[in-house]
C-alpha cells in the first residue's frame, strides 16, 4: 500500500485539522445515510467507498504517531462505520464491493509472487521446510487439542459424536495454521522493511498458505466419513484436487510468460492490464475451478525470475494498490460482528492464546533446527499471527462441505479471526521496528540490535541496492 511516510512531528494545528476533517466526514456520512431513500444501493456504494477512503486515510494519519500498522486504522474505520456501530455501511453494500476485494486479492497474490526470488528461496529452503513442517504440526496439534478440550463450551460441537468431534477439531487445527498474506504485505509495504526478518516473513507466509490450501482439500476428503453419514473416501475428489493444483500452476506459468512478453514489447496501459487480470481472468479461473491465488502467485514468480520485467510490474501493482487496499481492509472491519464477538470472546480468546503460544514455541524450535538468523529466531512468530481473508474463505468451504455444522463453525472462526486480525499486524510491525528493519529506524540512524543482522552473506547479497527503496511489494500506500 505504498503510502509515503509522513514526518513524525506534524504540527498540532495539522492534527486538529485532521481530527476536524474526520469528524466532518462522519457527520456528513451520517446525514447522507439517514436521508438516502431505502433501496438506493448505488448511492450507498458510492457513499461507502467515499467514506472508507477518506476516513481511512485520515485515521491512518492520526494514528501514525502511535506507530501502528496503517491497516489497523482502516479496520477501525470499517468497524466504526459498520452495521454494529454507526451503520454507515451495511452488509448489503459491502456485498456490492466484492469486485474491489477480488481485485485486491489478485494484487496480493501477484505482488507476493513478484517478491519471491528464486535465489532467495534456495537460500531459505532449509528454513522454509522446517518452519512449515514444525508450524503445521505444533500449531495444528495444539489447536486441535484445544478444540477437543473446550468443545463443551462450543454450542454446535456439543452434540457431535466422538469421531465427528475429532474431525471438526482437525479442521480447526488446520485453519489455525493459515496466515494472512494481505496483512503481511500491507505491513511490509507501510514500513518498507528490509532485512532478514522481512525477507523470511514474506517467503514463509506465501509458501505456508499454499501448503494450507492443499492440505485443506485433503483433510475435507479424509474427515468426510466422520461428519456425513454414509459418505466414504473418494479417490475421484483427490484426483480433482490434483487437477486443480496442477492446472492453476500451469495457467499461472502461461500467464506469467505472456505478461512478461507484453511488458517487454508493449509495456503500456499496465493499469488496464491489472484490471483485466483482477476481474476477467479471476472470474475465468473460478469458472474452470482453478485457484486464482495460486495462479497469480506463479504468474508473479515467473515474471520476476524468468524475465527482466519484474520491477516494472511491481511498480504498476504498487501504484494501483493504495486505494484498493484501504477499501479492502476497511470492509474487513465492516464484516466484524461485534455482537457475535461479545458472545464468543471467552472461547475465541482461549483459542487465540493457544495459537499464539504454539506459534511462538514452534517458531523458536524450527529456527533453531534451521539455524536461522537470530532476528528470525526472536521475532519469526510475529508475522504468523495475523489471519484474514484466506481463513474466512476456508471457513466458508467448511460450511459448504459440512452443512450440518451450521453457521456456528463459521461464527467461531470469525470471532477468532477478529482477534488475530487486530493484534497480529501490530505485533508484526513492532517486531520489525525493534529489529531495526523498517525505513523509519534506518532513517533515524538506529540499526538492528547487535547480533541480529543477517549472518548469511549470501542471503544479504540477494538484496540488491535497487530493492532497498521498494522492499515491500505494495508500498507507497
Amino acid at each position: 500500500m505504498n503510502i509515503p511516510s509522513r514526518p513524525r512531528g506534524l504540527p498540532l494545528r495539522a492534527r486538529v485539522v485532521e481530527i476536524f476533517a474526520l469528524a466532518l466526514c462522519l457527520t456528513l456520512a451520517l446525514l447522507v445515510t439517514r436521508n438516502t431513500p431505502t433501496g438506493a444501493i448505488h448511492w450507498n456504494v458510492i457513499l461507502a467507498i467515499g467514506y472508507l477512503l477518506f476516513a481511512g486515510t485520515l485515521a491512518e494519519s492520526l494514528l501514525s504517531p502511535l506507530r501502528l500498522p496503517h491497516l489497523t486504522a482502516y479496520i477501525a474505520v470499517g468497524i466504526v462505520g459498520g452495521p454494529h456501530v454507526l451503520r454507515l455501511v451495511d452488509h448489503e453494500t459491502v456485498a456490492q464491493l466484492i469486485p474491489v476485494n477480488t481485485l485486491a486479492i489478485s494484487l496480493i497474490a501477484l505482488a507476493g509472487g513478484l517478491e519471491l526470488e528464486a535465489k532467495l528461496l534456495i537460500v531459505l529452503a532449509k528454513s522454509l521446510f522446517w518452519s512449515n513442517l514444525v508450524q503445521t504440526v505444533v500449531v495444528g496439534a495444539s489447536s486441535t487439542a484445544a478444540f477437543l478440550l473446550l468443545s463443551r463450551y462450543v454450542p454446535f460441537a456439543a452434540q457431535l459424536p466422538f469421531l465427528g468431534l475429532v474431525g471438526v477439531s482437525l479442521i480447526w487445527g488446520l485453519l489455525a495454521t493459515s496466515r494472512s498474506p494481505s496483512a503481511t504485505l500491507a505491513v511490509l509495504s507501510q514500513t518498507r522493511a528490509h532485512g532478514p526478518l522481512a525477507r523470511w516473513s514474506l517467503s514463509f507466509v506465501m509458501s505456508s498458505d499454499i501448503v494450507v490450501v492443499m492440505l485443506s482439500t485433503l483433510l475435507f476428503v479424509a474427515v468426510r466419513p466422520w461428519l456425513i453419514e454414509g459418505a466414504d473416501l473418494s479417490v475421484a475428489r483427490l484426483l480433482v484436487l490434483a487437477q486443480e493444483i496442477v492446472g492453476s500452476m500451469c495457467l499461472g506459468l502461461c500467464l506469467g510468460l505472456l505478461l512478461a512478453a507484453y511488458l517487454r514489447f508493449v509495456g503500456q496501459k499496465l493499469m488496464l492490464v491489472l484490471l483485466v487480470l483482477g476481474f476477467v481472468v479471476t472470474d475465468g479461473l473460478k469458472y474452470v475451478h482453478f485457484d486464482p491465488l495460486l495462479a497469480f502467485l506463479v504468474t508473479g514468480f515467473v515474471v520476476s525470475n524468468l524475465s527482466q520485467q519484474g520491477r516494472k510490474l511491481l511498480d504498476a501493482v504498487s501504484k494501483m494498490s493504495g486505494m484498493v487496499f484501504v477499501v479492502f481492509f476497511a470492509t474487513a472491519g465492516v464484516h466484524l460482528d461485534l455482537s457475535l464477538l461479545s458472545r464468543l470472546w471467552p472461547v475465541a480468546l482461549a483459542f487465540f492464546l493457544v495459537r499464539l503460544a504454539s506459534t511462538v514455541v514452534a517458531g523458536r524450535f524450527s529456527a533453531r533446527i534451521a539455524k536461522d538468523a537470530p532476528v528470525v529466531r526472536r521475532f519469526g512468530f510475529a508475522p504468523l499471527v495475523s489471519q484474514a481473508g484466506l481463513t474466512l474463505a476456508l471457513s466458508q468451504n467448511v460450511e459448504r462441505e459440512f452443512p450440518q455444522l451450521g453457521v456456528g463453525f463459521r461464527a467461531l472462526v470469525v470471532a477468532t479471526v477478529a482477534i488475530n486480525e487486530i493484534i497480529g499486524p501490530i505485533l508484526f510491525k513492532l517486531s520489525l521496528d525493534h529489529a531495526g528493519e523498517t525505513s523509519e529506524r534506518v532513517q533515524d540512524g538506529r540499526n538492528a540490535p547487535e547480533g541480529e543482522g543477517d549472518p548469511n552473506p549470501a542471503a544479504a547479497a540477494l538484496e540488491g541496492p535497487a530493492r532497498v527503496g521498494e522492499r515491500a511489494g505494495l508500498s507507497d500506500g
